[in-house]
């Protein structure tokens, strides 16, 4: 059993419902939509290394992530689970489904494919990294330094969630952001087995988003046979445009005997 202890928060009784957030998020953005989850599940949204409150590591990558939720999961005393992932995290979700096939009963992915990515955050990292935050005495002295390279403000609202003040009243970001940029590229990279998952997945895709288009199908049923697909007329961050929806969605499909 490993001794990473990730932070996270927990809601509701029944079976087991693990949800991993995306790159830059932390578990504060899957809490309502947790919460509501919980009426029929035993929701852990979890903070992924490098993110929220959880440790700092070095190492980042999706064979540590799936590991860092299997390892959750020992520690939990969860031998099976219902998994859920956004962005990211829906890689890191593909990663431990793939991984530890017993772990895992059904998948639910949001908003993304197995595949390798453009980079496109590069300009976020680069007005992040470029911030010295010391310098900054308010919250919107930071908005305003940040919308110079980040014009979209519910971007810049979203990054600053990140945003923690220390005891002198200076302010630090709460995700690890040199680990993070380090090892942005591997973060890229595509999921790939030579086993596939043959368990129910449910694939969540956004039409007003890249992220999931036609090609992608082909291999996505090649690791994952027993896939299915629900779209939603938002942008990427589903949860937060559609949270009942997605809620109805992901709760029907859970529900739903295995096929």
């Amino acid at each position: 059993m490993g001794t990473l202890q990730l932070n996270y928060q927990s809601y509701g009784k029944g079976h087991p419902l693990i949800v991993l957030h995306g790159l830059f998020g932390m578990l504060d953005n899957w809490h309502s939509v947790g919460r509501m989850l919980g009426r029929d599940f035993r929701v852990f949204v979890l903070d992924q290394r490098n993110h929220g409150h959880s440790p700092h590591l070095a190492e980042m990558n999706y064979k540590v992530l799936a590991q860092d939720v299997r390892d959750f999961a020992l520690q939990l005393h969860i031998t099976s689970c219902y998994l859920l992932g956004h962005s990211m995290g829906g890689k890191v979700a593909m990663e431990a489904a793939l991984r530890y096939p017993n772990l895992v009963d059904k998948l639910v992915v949001v908003d993304i494919a197995p595949r390798l990515y453009p980079s496109f955050h590069d300009a976020i990292l680069e007005a992040l990294t470029s911030l010295d935050l010391t310098a900054y005495k308010s919250r919107s002295d930071i908005d305003r330094a940040l919308s110079t390279k980040i014009a979209e403000l519910p971007v810049r609202q979203f990054l600053m969630k990140n945003l923690a003040r220390n005891e002198d009243g200076s302010y630090r970001w709460k995700m690890n952001l040199a680990v993070i940029a380090q090892h942005y590229p591997e973060l890229l990279q595509e999921i790939d087995s030579t086993v596939p998952f043959t368990k129910p997945v449910l694939f969540v895709r956004s039409l007003r988003s890249s992220y999931i288009g036609d090609k992608d199908i082909p291999e996505i049923h090649r690791l994952f046979p027993k896939s299915s697909f629900a779209d939603f007329d938002t942008g990427h961050w589903v949860h937060a445009e559609s949270p009942d929806g997605l809620i109805k969605t992901v709760t029907a499909f859970l529900l739903r005997e295995k096929n």
